[in-house]
């Protein structure tokens, strides 16, 4: 019997990929207060082993972060980037922006259970630090009598930044519609002080179209 090449096998998924998964089609329906019982349900496997992969539902959401963290990784690294660190982490915010924008409730819920309290903080802000630190690349661009201090602090900068216009969002403050022009100018009033003067004037027009307000520049 021959095999059909045509058909393409798909790598087996992991239980913890499938426990992730169960879980996301859990919140696409709206069940943001899924218990692990309907969790294991979902994923069509025993009562304990959400349990035995993750421990809890808190790392479970922690994990769904780092899966939207990861996929705008992934996309940054496959993009075609300007040459200069503005350029690239606008690109990235317009990346992360969508990323959020193509599940918005269900993002909406895994950012409101991560930013809950929690004995387990997981390792969400390094990794959003290390995605923006991709972004930024060689820093060029950004002006050479502060550069190296930008490239050790805009990372953990812009993660802040960014995380802080998606915790208003989450709370319904911020529309979809306005997500991704606020996330830019959030990431333009970080960039600001490590710009020459020649390089101001994309970041000032971000800001002036979310304020509202002229500069004088």
């Amino acid at each position: 019997m021959t095999r059909d090449k045509s058909r393409i096998e798909q790598p087996k998924q992991t239980t913890r990929e499938r426990v992730l998964d169960a879980a996301e089609r859990l919140l696409m329906q709206g069940s943001a207060a899924f218990s692990m019982r309907e969790l294991a349900e979902e994923a069509r496997m025993s009562f304990a082993t959400p349990f035995n992969q993750f421990g809890s539902k808190a790392a479970i959401m922690l994990a769904l972060s780092a899966r939207r963290i990861d996929t705008m990784r992934d996309q940054l690294v496959r993009a075609t980037l300007p040459e200069s660190a503005v350029g690239r982490v606008l690109m990235a915010v317009d990346i992360a922006a969508a990323v959020m924008l193509s599940a918005p409730a269900m993002n909406r819920s895994v950012m409101g259970a991560i930013s809950a309290p929690s004995d387990e903080p997981g390792n969400v802000f390094s990794r959003s630090s290390a995605f923006w630190a991709e972004a930024l690349g060689a820093g060029d661009g950004l002006a050479s009598a502060t550069r190296s201090m930008a490239m050790a602090a805009l990372p953990d900068q812009l993660a802040v930044a960014f995380r802080g216009v998606l915790s208003f969002w989450t709370a319904g403050e911020l529309s979809d519609q306005l997500l991704r022009q606020r996330a830019r100018a959030a990431a333009a009033a970080v960039l600001l002080g490590f710009i020459g003067r020649d390089g101001r004037a994309e970041l000032l027009v971000l800001l002036e179209a979310a304020s509202g307000l002229k500069s004088s520049s």
